[in-house]
Protein backbone atom coordinates (compact mmCIF):
# COMPACT_ATOMS: atom_id res chain seq x y z
CA UNK A 1 0.00 0.00 0.00
CA UNK A 2 3.35 2.39 0.07
CA UNK A 3 2.95 3.05 -3.79
CA UNK A 4 -0.88 4.52 -3.17
CA UNK A 5 1.73 7.10 -0.28
CA UNK A 6 3.91 7.90 -2.35
CA UNK A 7 1.27 8.43 -5.50
CA UNK A 8 -0.65 11.05 -3.30
CA UNK A 9 2.91 12.70 -1.62
CA UNK A 10 4.35 12.66 -4.99
CA UNK A 11 1.41 14.63 -6.49
CA UNK A 12 1.40 17.16 -3.71
CA UNK A 13 5.12 17.89 -3.81
CA UNK A 14 5.39 21.30 -5.52
CA UNK A 15 2.17 21.89 -6.35
CA UNK A 16 0.80 23.28 -3.15
CA UNK A 17 0.35 26.88 -3.37
CA UNK A 18 -1.56 29.91 -0.55
CA UNK A 19 0.03 27.99 2.75
CA UNK A 20 1.38 24.92 4.47
CA UNK A 21 -0.70 21.46 4.33
CA UNK A 22 0.58 18.53 6.69
CA UNK A 23 -0.86 15.58 5.47
CA UNK A 24 -1.25 11.88 7.63
CA UNK A 25 -1.82 9.43 5.66
CA UNK A 26 -3.59 5.75 7.21
CA UNK A 27 -0.37 4.25 6.93
CA UNK A 28 1.45 6.50 9.47
CA UNK A 29 3.66 8.45 6.80
CA UNK A 30 3.26 11.80 7.06
CA UNK A 31 5.29 14.91 4.84
CA UNK A 32 4.62 18.82 5.10
CA UNK A 33 3.87 20.65 1.92
CA UNK A 34 3.36 24.09 0.39
CA UNK A 35 5.13 27.84 -0.76
CA UNK A 36 3.97 29.71 1.85
CA UNK A 37 4.30 29.55 6.14
CA UNK A 38 0.62 30.69 6.68
CA UNK A 39 -2.47 29.42 7.32
CA UNK A 40 -0.75 26.31 8.02
CA UNK A 41 -3.54 23.28 7.73
CA UNK A 42 -3.21 19.61 8.87
CA UNK A 43 -5.58 16.94 7.66
CA UNK A 44 -5.99 13.18 8.08
CA UNK A 45 -7.02 10.76 5.97
CA UNK A 46 -8.91 7.88 8.63
CA UNK A 47 -8.75 4.40 6.24
CA UNK A 48 -7.32 3.01 2.86
CA UNK A 49 -10.40 3.19 1.13
CA UNK A 50 -10.51 7.47 1.55
CA UNK A 51 -7.10 7.09 0.23
CA UNK A 52 -7.78 4.87 -2.71
CA UNK A 53 -11.11 7.19 -3.25
CA UNK A 54 -8.76 10.21 -3.55
CA UNK A 55 -6.47 8.89 -5.79
CA UNK A 56 -9.48 7.49 -7.77
CA UNK A 57 -11.96 10.71 -7.94
CA UNK A 58 -10.24 13.34 -6.33
CA UNK A 59 -13.29 15.88 -8.01
CA UNK A 60 -16.36 13.29 -5.34
CA UNK A 61 -14.05 12.28 -2.97
CA UNK A 62 -12.53 15.04 -1.28
CA UNK A 63 -16.24 16.21 0.24
CA UNK A 64 -17.45 12.67 0.54
CA UNK A 65 -14.87 12.03 2.70
CA UNK A 66 -14.91 15.55 5.04
CA UNK A 67 -18.73 13.96 5.06
CA UNK A 68 -17.94 11.13 6.52
CA UNK A 69 -15.54 11.81 8.94
CA UNK A 70 -13.11 10.16 7.13
CA UNK A 71 -11.03 13.30 5.85
CA UNK A 72 -10.46 14.48 9.81
CA UNK A 73 -8.98 18.84 10.34
CA UNK A 74 -6.31 18.12 12.37
CA UNK A 75 -4.95 21.76 12.72
CA UNK A 76 -6.42 24.94 11.22
CA UNK A 77 -10.12 24.91 9.39
CA UNK A 78 -12.11 23.78 6.61
CA UNK A 79 -11.81 26.65 4.76
CA UNK A 80 -8.05 27.13 4.84
CA UNK A 81 -7.77 23.89 3.35
CA UNK A 82 -10.37 24.68 0.83
CA UNK A 83 -8.88 27.98 0.36
CA UNK A 84 -5.10 26.39 -0.07
CA UNK A 85 -7.29 23.88 -2.85
CA UNK A 86 -8.36 26.15 -4.98
CA UNK A 87 -5.28 28.58 -5.15
CA UNK A 88 -3.10 25.00 -5.89
CA UNK A 89 -5.60 23.64 -8.53
CA UNK A 90 -4.65 26.14 -11.07
CA UNK A 91 -1.45 25.16 -11.01
CA UNK A 92 -1.85 21.30 -10.99
CA UNK A 93 -1.77 19.41 -14.10
CA UNK A 94 -4.67 16.35 -13.94
CA UNK A 95 -3.45 12.87 -14.20
CA UNK A 96 -4.64 10.93 -17.51
CA UNK A 97 -7.00 8.80 -15.26
CA UNK A 98 -8.73 12.10 -13.95
CA UNK A 99 -8.63 13.74 -17.24
CA UNK A 100 -10.56 10.66 -18.83
CA UNK A 101 -12.66 10.94 -16.00
CA UNK A 102 -13.45 14.70 -16.63
CA UNK A 103 -14.02 13.61 -20.64
CA UNK A 104 -16.41 11.16 -19.59
CA UNK A 105 -18.40 13.71 -17.62
CA UNK A 106 -18.10 16.33 -19.62
CA UNK A 107 -19.45 14.00 -22.31
CA UNK A 108 -22.60 12.84 -20.35
CA UNK A 109 -22.77 16.85 -19.54
CA UNK A 110 -23.22 17.64 -23.23
CA UNK A 111 -25.83 14.47 -24.06
CA UNK A 112 -28.26 16.01 -21.41
CA UNK A 113 -27.58 19.56 -21.08
CA UNK A 114 -31.22 20.70 -19.94
CA UNK A 115 -33.64 20.12 -17.18
CA UNK A 116 -37.09 19.20 -18.47
CA UNK A 117 -40.28 20.19 -16.05
CA UNK A 118 -40.04 17.24 -14.17
CA UNK A 119 -36.41 17.07 -13.43
CA UNK A 120 -37.02 20.94 -13.14
CA UNK A 121 -39.09 20.44 -9.79
CA UNK A 122 -37.38 17.56 -8.59
CA UNK A 123 -33.98 19.53 -8.32
CA UNK A 124 -35.54 22.50 -6.99
CA UNK A 125 -37.12 20.28 -4.16
CA UNK A 126 -33.99 18.51 -3.39
CA UNK A 127 -32.35 22.08 -2.28
CA UNK A 128 -35.01 24.82 -1.71
CA UNK A 129 -37.41 22.59 0.18
CA UNK A 130 -35.09 21.80 3.25
CA UNK A 131 -36.61 22.66 6.68
CA UNK A 132 -37.04 26.34 7.14
CA UNK A 133 -34.78 26.47 10.32
CA UNK A 134 -31.35 25.64 8.03
CA UNK A 135 -31.98 28.83 6.32
CA UNK A 136 -33.24 30.31 8.89
CA UNK A 137 -29.83 30.05 10.49
CA UNK A 138 -28.02 31.48 7.77
CA UNK A 139 -29.73 34.37 5.72
CA UNK A 140 -30.57 37.88 6.55
CA UNK A 141 -34.04 39.33 7.51
CA UNK A 142 -35.12 38.87 4.07
CA UNK A 143 -34.17 35.50 3.31
CA UNK A 144 -32.68 36.67 0.60
CA UNK A 145 -30.75 33.65 -0.82
CA UNK A 146 -28.11 35.13 -3.74
CA UNK A 147 -25.13 37.12 -3.38
CA UNK A 148 -25.57 40.26 -1.51
CA UNK A 149 -23.88 43.56 -2.88
CA UNK A 150 -21.78 45.23 -0.64
CA UNK A 151 -20.47 49.20 -1.20
CA UNK A 152 -18.15 48.62 1.37
CA UNK A 153 -16.50 45.96 3.51
CA UNK A 154 -17.99 46.97 6.66
CA UNK A 155 -21.58 46.72 5.79
CA UNK A 156 -23.82 44.19 7.73
CA UNK A 157 -25.13 41.27 5.74
CA UNK A 158 -28.82 42.82 6.04
CA UNK A 159 -27.48 46.13 4.47
CA UNK A 160 -25.53 44.19 1.61
CA UNK A 161 -28.80 41.85 0.54
CA UNK A 162 -30.84 45.68 0.85
CA UNK A 163 -27.95 46.90 -1.82
CA UNK A 164 -28.34 44.56 -4.02
CA UNK A 165 -32.30 44.56 -4.37
CA UNK A 166 -31.65 48.74 -5.13
CA UNK A 167 -29.04 48.29 -7.33
CA UNK A 168 -31.88 45.55 -9.40
CA UNK A 169 -34.25 48.11 -8.79
CA UNK A 170 -32.14 51.20 -10.28
CA UNK A 171 -31.35 49.04 -12.97
CA UNK A 172 -35.18 48.03 -14.08
CA UNK A 173 -35.78 51.32 -14.74
CA UNK A 174 -38.92 50.83 -13.43
CA UNK A 175 -41.98 52.93 -13.21
CA UNK A 176 -45.14 53.22 -11.16
CA UNK A 177 -47.54 50.92 -12.68
CA UNK A 178 -45.08 48.76 -14.61
CA UNK A 179 -46.03 44.86 -14.04
CA UNK A 180 -42.50 43.06 -13.64
CA UNK A 181 -41.98 39.25 -14.24
CA UNK A 182 -40.04 37.25 -11.13
CA UNK A 183 -38.57 34.71 -12.44
CA UNK A 184 -37.35 32.53 -9.32
CA UNK A 185 -38.60 34.57 -6.99
CA UNK A 186 -37.66 32.71 -4.05
CA UNK A 187 -38.97 33.75 -0.63
CA UNK A 188 -40.76 37.00 -2.06
CA UNK A 189 -38.16 39.30 -0.85
CA UNK A 190 -37.55 40.59 -4.25
CA UNK A 191 -41.25 40.78 -5.27
CA UNK A 192 -42.19 42.47 -1.65
CA UNK A 193 -39.38 45.06 -2.36
CA UNK A 194 -40.25 46.25 -5.71
CA UNK A 195 -44.27 46.40 -5.03
CA UNK A 196 -43.25 48.61 -1.38
CA UNK A 197 -40.88 50.47 -3.01
CA UNK A 198 -40.90 51.29 -6.52
CA UNK A 199 -44.73 50.62 -6.84
CA UNK A 200 -44.94 48.37 -9.27
CA UNK A 201 -46.79 45.30 -9.40
CA UNK A 202 -45.05 42.17 -9.61
CA UNK A 203 -45.60 38.49 -10.66
CA UNK A 204 -43.31 35.67 -8.63
CA UNK A 205 -42.33 31.74 -10.05
CA UNK A 206 -41.20 29.82 -7.86
CA UNK A 207 -40.92 25.44 -8.06
CA UNK A 208 -40.37 25.23 -4.78
CA UNK A 209 -43.87 24.51 -2.83
CA UNK A 210 -41.63 26.05 0.74
CA UNK A 211 -40.85 28.77 -1.19
CA UNK A 212 -44.10 29.36 -3.06
CA UNK A 213 -45.95 29.49 0.94
CA UNK A 214 -43.69 31.72 2.95
CA UNK A 215 -44.12 34.11 -0.26
CA UNK A 216 -47.66 34.13 -0.40
CA UNK A 217 -47.92 34.32 3.76
CA UNK A 218 -45.75 36.92 3.56
CA UNK A 219 -47.67 38.68 0.67
CA UNK A 220 -50.83 38.61 2.78
CA UNK A 221 -48.85 39.42 5.96
CA UNK A 222 -48.18 42.47 3.98
CA UNK A 223 -51.62 43.69 2.48
CA UNK A 224 -49.88 43.59 -1.07
CA UNK A 225 -52.50 40.78 -2.91
CA UNK A 226 -53.56 43.42 -5.16
CA UNK A 227 -50.08 43.89 -5.91
CA UNK A 228 -47.73 40.87 -5.66
CA UNK A 229 -48.89 37.47 -7.07
CA UNK A 230 -46.84 34.53 -6.00
CA UNK A 231 -47.51 30.86 -8.30
CA UNK A 232 -46.12 27.76 -8.14
CA UNK A 233 -45.58 27.19 -11.76
CA UNK A 234 -42.17 26.86 -14.20
CA UNK A 235 -41.00 30.04 -16.37
CA UNK A 236 -41.81 28.08 -19.50
CA UNK A 237 -45.58 27.99 -18.43
CA UNK A 238 -46.09 31.73 -17.81
CA UNK A 239 -47.30 33.57 -20.06
CA UNK A 240 -48.99 37.20 -20.81
CA UNK A 241 -46.70 40.49 -21.33
CA UNK A 242 -45.14 42.39 -18.71
CA UNK A 243 -43.00 45.74 -18.45
CA UNK A 244 -39.88 43.84 -16.58
CA UNK A 245 -38.62 40.62 -16.17
CA UNK A 246 -35.97 39.99 -13.46
CA UNK A 247 -34.56 36.45 -12.64
CA UNK A 248 -31.91 36.53 -9.46
CA UNK A 249 -30.38 33.26 -8.78
CA UNK A 250 -32.07 31.46 -10.78
CA UNK A 251 -30.64 31.01 -13.97
CA UNK A 252 -28.04 28.87 -12.80
CA UNK A 253 -30.97 26.04 -12.87
CA UNK A 254 -31.70 26.34 -15.67
CA UNK A 255 -29.49 23.83 -18.06
CA UNK A 256 -27.43 24.87 -20.49
CA UNK A 257 -29.74 22.79 -23.11
CA UNK A 258 -33.07 25.69 -21.94
CA UNK A 259 -30.96 28.83 -22.42
CA UNK A 260 -32.64 29.42 -25.87
CA UNK A 261 -36.33 28.73 -24.67
CA UNK A 262 -35.61 30.61 -21.43
CA UNK A 263 -34.20 34.08 -23.20
CA UNK A 264 -37.22 33.53 -26.03
CA UNK A 265 -39.65 33.76 -23.11
CA UNK A 266 -38.12 36.91 -21.86
CA UNK A 267 -38.17 37.97 -25.60
CA UNK A 268 -41.98 37.44 -25.79
CA UNK A 269 -42.63 38.47 -22.30
CA UNK A 270 -41.06 42.25 -22.91
CA UNK A 271 -42.92 45.40 -24.66
CA UNK A 272 -41.25 47.23 -27.23
CA UNK A 273 -39.55 49.38 -24.44
CA UNK A 274 -39.47 46.23 -22.07
CA UNK A 275 -35.99 46.12 -19.86
CA UNK A 276 -34.34 42.57 -18.32
CA UNK A 277 -32.41 42.00 -15.43
CA UNK A 278 -30.51 38.23 -15.34
CA UNK A 279 -28.29 38.36 -12.32
CA UNK A 280 -26.89 34.62 -11.96
CA UNK A 281 -23.70 33.28 -10.88
CA UNK A 282 -20.92 32.31 -14.05
CA UNK A 283 -17.37 31.09 -14.49
CA UNK A 284 -14.61 33.12 -15.99
CA UNK A 285 -13.01 30.02 -17.14
CA UNK A 286 -13.69 28.02 -20.13
CA UNK A 287 -17.27 26.11 -19.64
CA UNK A 288 -17.66 22.91 -18.72
CA UNK A 289 -19.92 20.61 -16.21
CA UNK A 290 -20.87 21.07 -12.49
CA UNK A 291 -18.39 20.01 -9.16
CA UNK A 292 -19.65 16.47 -9.34
CA UNK A 293 -19.70 16.74 -5.54
CA UNK A 294 -21.89 19.97 -5.95
CA UNK A 295 -24.31 18.48 -8.42
CA UNK A 296 -24.64 14.69 -6.33
CA UNK A 297 -25.37 16.84 -2.75
CA UNK A 298 -26.22 20.22 -3.33
CA UNK A 299 -27.75 21.21 -6.88
CA UNK A 300 -28.59 18.36 -8.92
CA UNK A 301 -28.94 20.02 -12.80
CA UNK A 302 -27.05 23.28 -12.05
CA UNK A 303 -24.47 24.17 -13.97
CA UNK A 304 -22.52 27.80 -14.03
CA UNK A 305 -22.60 29.68 -16.95
CA UNK A 306 -19.84 31.60 -19.09
CA UNK A 307 -20.38 34.73 -20.38
CA UNK A 308 -19.64 32.69 -23.85
CA UNK A 309 -22.48 30.47 -22.99
CA UNK A 310 -25.29 32.89 -22.53
CA UNK A 311 -24.18 35.95 -24.76
CA UNK A 312 -24.62 33.33 -28.35
CA UNK A 313 -27.72 32.27 -27.28
CA UNK A 314 -29.28 36.19 -26.55
CA UNK A 315 -28.07 37.29 -29.84
CA UNK A 316 -29.62 34.46 -31.59
CA UNK A 317 -32.95 35.50 -29.05
CA UNK A 318 -33.07 38.68 -30.73
CA UNK A 319 -32.53 40.59 -27.41
CA UNK A 320 -29.83 43.03 -27.26
CA UNK A 321 -27.39 43.00 -24.55
CA UNK A 322 -27.62 46.47 -22.86
CA UNK A 323 -25.42 46.38 -19.51
CA UNK A 324 -23.24 43.76 -18.34
CA UNK A 325 -21.85 44.11 -14.55
CA UNK A 326 -19.53 41.70 -13.02
CA UNK A 327 -19.38 41.02 -9.12
CA UNK A 328 -16.41 39.58 -8.32
CA UNK A 329 -15.92 39.57 -4.49
CA UNK A 330 -19.36 40.07 -3.62
CA UNK A 331 -20.19 36.44 -2.83
CA UNK A 332 -17.42 35.40 -1.00
CA UNK A 333 -18.28 38.01 1.25
CA UNK A 334 -22.00 36.56 1.10
CA UNK A 335 -20.80 33.66 2.00
CA UNK A 336 -18.49 34.33 4.69
CA UNK A 337 -21.28 35.99 6.74
CA UNK A 338 -23.35 32.72 5.85
CA UNK A 339 -20.42 30.08 6.83
CA UNK A 340 -20.16 32.36 10.06
CA UNK A 341 -23.83 32.24 11.13
CA UNK A 342 -24.31 28.45 9.88
CA UNK A 343 -21.37 27.43 12.31
CA UNK A 344 -23.02 29.76 15.42
CA UNK A 345 -25.79 27.53 15.26
CA UNK A 346 -24.20 23.99 13.95
CA UNK A 347 -25.04 22.56 17.43
CA UNK A 348 -29.26 23.28 16.75
CA UNK A 349 -28.87 22.12 12.71
CA UNK A 350 -26.81 18.92 14.36
CA UNK A 351 -30.01 18.12 16.00
CA UNK A 352 -32.65 18.86 13.15
CA UNK A 353 -30.04 17.00 10.85
CA UNK A 354 -27.13 15.14 11.89
CA UNK A 355 -23.82 15.64 12.17
CA UNK A 356 -22.86 14.13 8.00
CA UNK A 357 -25.58 17.04 7.40
CA UNK A 358 -23.63 19.75 9.34
CA UNK A 359 -20.24 18.50 7.33
CA UNK A 360 -22.03 18.50 4.32
CA UNK A 361 -23.27 22.53 4.29
CA UNK A 362 -20.23 23.75 5.83
CA UNK A 363 -18.31 21.99 2.99
CA UNK A 364 -20.41 23.37 0.62
CA UNK A 365 -20.69 26.71 2.46
CA UNK A 366 -16.60 26.94 2.38
CA UNK A 367 -15.81 25.50 -0.51
CA UNK A 368 -18.17 28.34 -2.38
CA UNK A 369 -16.11 30.86 -0.72
CA UNK A 370 -13.17 29.41 -1.54
CA UNK A 371 -14.23 29.33 -5.09
CA UNK A 372 -15.00 32.84 -5.32
CA UNK A 373 -12.05 34.29 -3.58
CA UNK A 374 -9.29 32.06 -5.58
CA UNK A 375 -11.05 29.76 -8.78
CA UNK A 376 -12.63 32.56 -10.70
CA UNK A 377 -16.78 32.28 -9.85
CA UNK A 378 -18.40 35.43 -10.13
CA UNK A 379 -21.23 37.08 -10.63
CA UNK A 380 -23.20 38.25 -13.80
CA UNK A 381 -25.55 41.56 -13.31
CA UNK A 382 -27.00 40.98 -17.55
CA UNK A 383 -29.25 43.73 -18.59
CA UNK A 384 -31.09 43.46 -22.05
CA UNK A 385 -33.79 44.90 -24.21
CA UNK A 386 -35.28 45.13 -27.34
CA UNK A 387 -34.12 48.31 -28.75
CA UNK A 388 -30.69 50.40 -28.52
CA UNK A 389 -32.35 53.54 -27.11
CA UNK A 390 -34.36 51.56 -24.41
CA UNK A 391 -31.38 52.42 -21.37
CA UNK A 392 -29.75 55.65 -20.44
CA UNK A 393 -26.71 55.58 -22.63
CA UNK A 394 -24.32 56.30 -19.71
CA UNK A 395 -24.49 54.31 -16.50
CA UNK A 396 -24.74 57.33 -14.13
CA UNK A 397 -28.51 56.94 -13.67
CA UNK A 398 -27.99 53.60 -11.80
CA UNK A 399 -26.35 55.83 -8.69
CA UNK A 400 -29.08 58.86 -8.94
CA UNK A 401 -31.68 56.04 -8.70
CA UNK A 402 -30.41 54.25 -5.89
CA UNK A 403 -30.24 57.50 -4.04
CA UNK A 404 -33.78 57.73 -4.72
CA UNK A 405 -34.71 54.26 -3.40
CA UNK A 406 -32.62 55.22 -0.64
CA UNK A 407 -35.22 57.99 0.45
CA UNK A 408 -38.42 56.11 0.09
CA UNK A 409 -36.85 53.28 2.11
CA UNK A 410 -36.74 55.48 4.76
CA UNK A 411 -40.02 56.23 4.60
CA UNK A 412 -41.51 52.39 5.11
CA UNK A 413 -42.45 50.74 8.09
CA UNK A 414 -40.32 47.54 8.41
CA UNK A 415 -41.16 44.01 6.60
CA UNK A 416 -42.59 41.91 9.34
CA UNK A 417 -40.25 38.79 10.13
CA UNK A 418 -40.42 35.76 8.07
CA UNK A 419 -41.94 32.75 9.22
CA UNK A 420 -42.28 29.55 8.65
CA UNK A 421 -44.26 27.49 6.14
CA UNK A 422 -47.46 26.27 7.62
Amino acid sequence: MRVFDELLLNFLRNRVKGGRLKVVLPSGANEEVGDLPQPRVAVRLADQGGLLALLRDPDLAFGELFMDGRLQILEGSLYDLLAITAQSVRNVKPTAWIKGLRRVRDAAWRLFPGNPKAKAKANVHHHYDLDFRLYRTFLDDDFQYSCAYFENEKQTLEEAQLAKKRHIAAKLLLRPGHHVLDIGCGWGGLALYLARVCGVRVTGVTLSEEQHKVACARVAKEGLTDKVDIRLMDYRDVTGSFDRVVSVGMFEHVGKGDYAPFFDRIREALPEDGVALLHTIGCGDEPGPTNPWVTKYIFPGGYLPALSDMTPVIEKSDLITTDIEILRLHYAYTLKKWRDRFLSKRCEMAKLYDERFCRMWEFFLAASEAAFRFDRTLVFQVQMAKHEDTVPITRDYIPRREEELRKIEKTLPPLAPVEAPR
